[in-house]
């Protein structure tokens, strides 16, 4: 019994030459048609497979779950000519990749080996778990990585602890409860500590600092040490300065300071008052 149906190879392979776009690129996905909510979650998905070995001209990658985000997911990979095999259980969920998608659908459970195998996991560069279910994902990224190799293996999490446990062990996650609580939160509250930059799993963010007048002319370090923080970079005169514990606040600075994601109040609030005097 076949585990599901191959319609035809990727672009790249159909016309005869590889493409020499590389997936690092693709974290900004300012193409195509827009689905509420999914394309800045495939942005940060794109951004982690760069961390890992998918460099190369094109990979063949596969994606468990053919949701709203693996649907886009797989779209957005296969307008830069990688080649794509999606699998999901419920054969109707390949509608949403439209007509006009050139990859593999698979219909099966994306833990099982030989579900896997069909889908060309054995020639795969990189893997992403996108299904609804965080235990699916955790399963089949782990064969993925344990059975098979891969090492650009993603998972996406909405247990926010659990994404914190899998990242230990190696698996690198996106915990979509937290990334999407920030997002909210920025937009919510303009006025307050927006975050810069927060981490997949959601536990680190980078965030500028209001500063009180009188920490200009105070070491970084002295920063630091008061508001329980990293100090991350300082831009200064429009340029990115990694500090020192020589380092001195100047007028005009911004200075961004990295912090666990649960103590932003209380730095922005230790910050925002004049230094004690020692």
């Amino acid at each position: 019994m076949r585990f599901g149906r191959s319609v035809c190879a990727s672009r790249s392979l159909r016309n005869g030459r590889p493409s020499r776009r590389r997936l690092a690129a693709v974290v900004s996905l300012d193409t195509g048609p827009k689905r509420k909510g999914s394309r800045p979650l495939v942005g940060v998905i794109l951004g982690r497979f760069c961390t890992g070995v998918v460099r190369e001209a094109y990979v063949h990658v596969v994606i468990m779950g053919c949701g709203r985000v693996g649907s886009t997911l797989a779209k957005a990979l296969e307008r830069l000519d990688h080649q794509v095999a999606v699998i999901d259980k419920d054969a109707l969920s390949f509608r949403r990749l439209g007509t006009d998608f050139h990859g593999r659908q698979i219909v099966g459970n994306g833990f099982d080996r030989q579900v896997l195998i069909e889908a060309g996991i054995e020639r795969a560069g990189a893997f992403a778990a996108v299904s609804s279910g965080d235990n699916s994902n955790i399963i089949s990224a782990r064969v993925a990585r344990e059975t098979f190799g891969i090492e650009a293996v993603v998972a996406r999490i909405y247990d926010e602890k659990r994404a914190a446990v899998y990242e230990r062990l190696g698996i690198p996650t996106v915990a979509t409860v937290p990334w999407t609580t920030d997002r909210f939160l920025r937009m919510l509250l303009p006025e307050g500590a927006s975050t810069a930059w927060r981490d997949p799993s959601g536990s680190v963010a980078v965030f500028p600092l209001d500063l009180h007048e009188d920490w200009i002319g105070q070491p970084v370090e002295a920063l630091q040490e008061a508001a329980g923080c990293r100090v991350a970079f300082v831009m200064r005169f429009g340029t990115g300065v990694l500090p020192d514990r020589r380092t001195v606040i100047q007028a005009d600075d911004v200075v961004y300071a990295a912090a666990l994601s649960g103590t932003v109040t209380d730095v922005a609030a230790a910050v925002a008052h004049a230094p004690e005097e020692s």
